[in-house]
């Protein structure tokens, strides 16, 4: 038999403010352990998918309407934030959101709070980001205000992985920031995820390097899922890049 995947979305449609339907009949699956990418232009319904698996979409007036989320085989659909943190599931939003006030420690801290764990054992947390995240200890005193954008998308992740995470959602993680800049962070990723076991499904808009990174893939288009299959698969389609300017052939299924 087939494992319980880590989260699977049912058809889900998202309404705001009663009135804006913006995603609609989205299903998706990120089996245990796998990196899952989400594809399409802005406004195509990534983030407000990420927000619907993290229940993050109420803060926005936002609500799931129709349809089920289910994270290791629960239904979470009407889940707060705060619980489905304390379970292993985590988001990293758009724009890292860091706290410019406090230093990258006290930033990094603030991620172990849904957790009850002794002084010992966050300092031994602290330690864990900080190998994967050198540049963070060098700049651990430092306000998060006055890190680059690629400094504060480690504090952010690091900042999520300080919750244990078995599940990170992961909105938009190269925006603004320079390639090679976004080349470590998806190699901290791969690492995360070859080495630690932890699961990701990550919007994101650079189609190439979120495809040399995922296992699959979805494409979203006006709120819909338009087509889906292998990484390998959604690589070698001519038409993919259609689909970030307004062009996608609306075709459902898995490529071919």
């Amino acid at each position: 038999m087939n494992p319980v995947p880590i989260l699977q979305i049912d058809a889900i449609e998202v309404l705001y403010e009663q009135a804006i339907l913006a995603v609609r009949g989205v299903s998706l699956v990120v089996p245990q352990g796998q990196i899952v990418v989400l594809l399409g232009a802005n406004g195509a319904g990534k983030s407000t998918t990420l927000k619907a698996a993290s229940n993050l979409v109420r803060a926005e007036r936002g609500e799931v309407v129709q349809g089920r989320i289910l994270y290791r085989g629960q239904d979470v659909t009407r889940r707060t934030p705060h619980s489905l943190v304390a379970g292993g599931l985590v988001q990293v939003l758009e724009g890292r959101h860091c706290f410019v006030q406090l230093t990258v420690e006290e930033n990094l801290l603030t991620g172990a709070f849904a957790r009850q764990v002794s002084r010992g054992q966050l300092q031994a947390d602290l330690e864990r980001i900080y190998s994967q995240f050198p540049r963070l200890k060098l700049r651990r005193k430092s306000l998060a205000g006055y890190t680059s954008g690629g400094e504060q998308q480690m504090i952010a992740l690091g900042r999520a992985l300080m919750a244990r995470p078995q599940l990170v959602l992961l909105d938009e993680p190269s925006m603004g920031l320079a390639p090679q800049v976004v080349e470590e962070i998806f190699e901290i990723i791969h690492q995360l995820n070859q080495r630690d076991g932890v699961s990701f499904l990550i919007a994101e808009q650079n189609i190439n390097l979120a495809l040399r990174y995922a296992r699959y893939g979805y494409v979203l288009e006006s709120g819909r899922v338009v087509s889906e299959g292998t990484a390998q698969q959604l690589a070698a389609r001519s038409d993919i890049q259609d689909f970030y300017l307004g062009g996608g052939t609306g075709g459902t299924g898995a490529a071919a």
